[in-house]
């Protein structure tokens, strides 16, 4: 019985462990949404500001850029072309 508990509380911390990692990469798009409400919620997920609008749009809120938003460098011209 011993190596069977064990084993589960093994299994159970490595399921916690796994879930409970940081992701690699963390996608950040454009525009936030600050909803009118009481708890004062905020959506960054959205990629165009007409997206962001038709969310809040009978909600309520302001659509605002994501100040943690950067976005992807652009490739650099080859100059010899």
């Amino acid at each position: 019985m011993k190596i069977a508990t064990s084993a589960i509380f093994a299994l159970m911390t490595a399921l916690t462990m796994s879930v409970a990692a940081p992701a690699n990469a963390e996608v950040q798009y454009p525009w936030c949404a600050q909803y009118r409400n009481q708890i004062g919620a905020t959506n960054c997920g959205f990629v165009t500001y007409k997206q962001c609008l038709d969310t809040i749009s009978g909600v309520g809120g302001i659509c605002t850029p994501n100040p943690a938003y950067h976005p992807p460098a652009r490739p650099k011209r080859d100059r010899n072309r």
